[in-house]
């Protein structure tokens, strides 16, 4: 079994915390140190740190229709891509205070997609930039009828979200995503796992 060596708070130690921004998200100036493969602790670091809370990732899978559902939508961190910033993804939000994983992908469904999902299977969780950002994922596959829900557009409006609705057969979703078309990193790892688990019935 691969474990961590060390995974106790003992074995770092935050000197200083020093909040630089607090806007769409919050940055926070670090300085720390951590203790060393090596022996010892590391000398104190400075780190700027993106403090955005944690997010739910549903990807939304037909099995009746062979199909999944996917977003398009503008994303800002995207902007410079050579495929552009509107990016093909699964349904995703943040979590708010008090909600459970289920509770905000079963919401953040009905307001990207406009449907709920019959059942949630959990995927995983894993965090996209820890280097620099504290955002954790928690992914589900959510089992849906993609019936009509195709060219829709849904987002809630106060959040500035303009989504449009793509049902794509699970042979398309594959296929752009072995393309290269489908870029965004929670999106490739629901997929894999969807092929994954197919492939095994």
């Amino acid at each position: 079994m691969v474990e961590n060596t060390m995974l106790g708070s003992g074995d770092f130690e935050v000197l200083e915390n020093e909040e630089a921004y607090n806007g769409f998200f919050k940055i926070r100036k670090l300085t720390l140190r951590h203790r060393q493969f090596s022996g010892g602790w590391s000398p104190p670091l400075t780190r700027e740190l993106a403090d955005r809370g944690h997010a739910v990732g549903v990807l939304l899978h037909d099995p009746a229709n062979d199909a999944v559902v996917l977003l398009e939508q503008f994303r800002v961190g995207a902007m410079d891509d050579e495929q552009g910033p509107w990016m093909l993804e699964m349904v995703a939000g943040m979590v708010k205070e008090g909600e459970s994983a289920i509770e905000v992908g079963l919401r953040e469904s009905l307001e990207e997609a406009g449907r709920q999902p019959r059942s949630l299977t959990p995927i995983g969780r894993c965090y996209l930039s820890p280097g620099a950002c504290s955002e954790r994922i928690e992914l589900f596959c959510g089992e849906i009828d993609s019936t009509g829900m195709d060219g829709r557009v849904h987002g809630v409006a106060e959040e500035g979200e303009d989504i449009l609705v793509r049902v794509v057969s699970t042979e398309e979703a594959f296929a752009a995503l072995d393309e290269g078309r489908i870029i965004n990193a929670a999106t490739i790892i629901a997929l894999q796992w969807l092929r994954l688990r197919l492939s095994s019935y």
